[in-house]
Parts: C-alpha cells; structure tokens; sequence
C-alpha cells in the first residue's frame, strides 16, 4: 500500500470512529499508525485535518446535526492532544530551539482547532508555542505579548465576520513591536484580507507559515501607530458604522416584511422563525464586513453558500433572494450597501446547479 493510500485508508478510519462518537476507537487510529511508523506531522495534517475539513462538509449538506458536528470536532481535538501528551511522555521531537511565537484566534472566533494544528506543527518544528485557543479578546492578547516578547504573533480566523477585531488585533499587536502573520479562511483564499487590513504576512496553512517563520519576520515600528481608515479608506464615508449600528433594527424590519410577502412563514414553528432571524443576522454581518473590506465577492459568495445550505435543508432559495430584496429597501440611504445587496440577488438569480464553495463558515 503506497503511503498516500495508507493515509487516506487512516483518514477513512478515522472519520468513522469519529461519526460514531467512539473516542476511543479514534485515538486508537492515531496511536497504533504512530506505533507502525507514521510521523506525528502525517498524521496531523494528512488524517487528522481532512476528516476536520470532513465534518464541515457534512454538516453544510445536511448529513450530521449541529451537536454531532460539535462533538466530533471535540473528539478530534483530544485525539490531538493526545499526541501530544504521548510526544512529552514519550520524550519524542527535539526540545524548543527556534524561539517563540504566539498562536491565537480573532476575538469572537470559536473555530480554534486549525489554529491548534498549526501550535501542534510549529511545536513539532522546534518553537515555543504559546497557544490562547478561541476568541482573544484583543487586550489580553497585547497584555500577553508584553510578558512574552514572541518573534511573532499567529494570528487565526475561519469567518470573515471577524476581520474587522482581526484588523483591531493586527494594529494593536504591530503597535508593540511584533509582527503578525495570519491564516484561516476568513482572510481569503489567497490572503486578500490579510493585505488589506495590514498584516505583515499571511499563510495558506501549516506548512506555510513554518516556511514564513523560518524566513524571518521583522518587527514592526511600534511608533507607526496607525487607524482602520489609514488602511481602509472607504471607511471614512461612515456607512460600515452605520449599517452595524442599524443591525437589530434591520433584521427585526426585513423579518416582518419577510413575513408578509413569504406565505410559507406563516406556518413556521418558533424554531423555524428564530433561525430566520438567525439567517437575515448573518447575511447582515457579512453585508456589514463587505463594506468593510469593499469587496463584494466577499458577500456574493456567502449569499451563494447560504442559499446551497438551505436548499441542502429542504428551504428554497428563492425565499433568500426576497429577503435581500427586502433589505436592500431598507438601507435605501445606504448606497454601497443597496449596490452590494443587488450584487447578491444577481448572484442568486444566475446560481448555477454546481455547489459553491463556503466562505469557512460552520456551526
């Protein structure tokens, strides 16, 4: 069996175990691979991260429930912090010698399982990793950086939502003299957002940023201090700030006009209604981070996704499209938000049968 056969073959066991719930039975697929010889970086990135990438795909199409989907990521990440543990005990890989970096999610940010990898591989690689997890507030970042002095900040985020606290995080950290460079599908496939919003480097992945790291990052001038519109210069027309002030108020509004020109609603159970709200909330947050970074395809793209995901859950898309057109009356005295809205019923009417990719977003 050819090695890319042996880890596919253990990526299958894997899920498996995985989609069964069965911690157990999924640790014993790492650690008897890692007995027969596999290295902790294969398993890490050729078994373990795609049946991560997995179970996001199985959940956009319906097939596994929000809690089976948050339950086979928390046996993933243990079986992952199993390897660790077992590297330590076992005295494996070679002791800290490249310096140290910091590893932390985007304030808001819960999906820390790639940035976890990342740690893991970096500490693999000979780094001290200080790894924060999910969601750091931007402050306790800062104060973190203050008591440790890293080559480097490793700065993680899945949802695009979040790149407007990932460009507070970003300046804040540049302000105290050290870089940052970032990763995760929220910055774009080809790191877009990072640039945009001034990062020093970005990464497509693990590998990626070990070969940024091992080139050298250098620290940035802390008495550059700098704001949102130096880098973003189309904020100063206001209209982000407004549109996320006028959040509740657009939801509440296009959910009860929603109501009116959508029979079908009218027989929704309260579930249902809430997580209609919950749908017009995202596309809201994410007009909002359009404005933000002036680029529509970040928005057109999440419409597409969001309309595969309710069709993959039995709601036709075309109740999307009406909600957009609600709200695009609604931000009447909103000219680049009407313009982006428009942009998404476009996409939507000239949606094609092929799946869209998703902008990272999960339960």
């Amino acid at each position: 069996m050819s090695r890319p056969t042996a880890t596919a073959d253990l990526a299958e066991r894997l899920w498996q175990a995985v989609a069964d719930g069965d911690e157990h039975a999924a640790a014993d697929v790492v650690h008897q691979a890692l007995a027969d010889g596999t290295d902790e970086e294969t398993l890490l990135l050729g078994v373990v991260a795609p049946v991560q990438e997995r179970i996001g795909v199985e959940w956009a199409a319906d097939r596994i429930t929000v809690a089976q989907e948050h339950a086979a990521t928390a046996i993933n990440e243990r079986v992952t912090a199993s390897l660790a543990h077992a590297r330590q005990r076992d005295g494996r890989g070679s002791p800290p010698h490249r310096g140290r970096v910091t590893v932390s999610c985007v304030d808001g940010e819960w999906h820390a399982f790639p940035a976890r990898l990342v740690a893991e591989i970096l500490s693999l690689r000979g780094w001290r990793v200080d790894f924060l997890g999910a969601q750091t507030p931007t402050p306790h970042l800062v104060a973190h950086l203050h008591h440790t002095n890293p080559e480097a900040v490793l700065l993680s985020g899945s949802l695009p939502t979040h790149l407007p606290k990932a460009h507070a995080a970003i300046t804040a950290c540049q302000a105290v003299g050290v870089p940052v460079l970032t990763g995760g599908r929220a910055f774009g496939p080809d790191g877009r957002y990072a640039r945009a919003l001034g990062a020093d480097r970005w990464a497509a992945d693990a590998l990626g940023a070990v070969a940024v790291l091992e080139e050298g990052m250098t620290r940035p001038d802390p008495s550059a201090s700098r704001h949102a519109v130096d880098d973003l210069p189309h904020l100063a027309d206001q209209e982000y700030t407004m549109v996320v002030r006028s959040r509740p108020q657009l939801v509440k509004q296009t959910l009860v006009e929603l109501d009116a020109r959508f029979p079908a609603m009218r027989g929704y159970s309260d579930a249902q209604r809430e997580r209609t709200a919950e749908d017009i909330a995202h596309v809201v947050d994410f007009l909002s981070t359009a404005l933000y970074v002036d680029d529509p395809d970040l928005f057109t793209t999440f419409v597409t996704w969001t309309a595969d995901i309710l069709e993959a859950r039995r709601v036709p898309a075309h109740s999307l499209a009406t909600g957009l057109e609600i709200l695009a009356g609604e931000l009447r005295d909103f000219p680049r938000s009407v313009h982006l809205v428009k942009l998404g019923v476009a996409a939507l009417h000239d949606r094609s049968t092929r799946p869209v990719p998703g902008p990272g977003t999960h339960a």
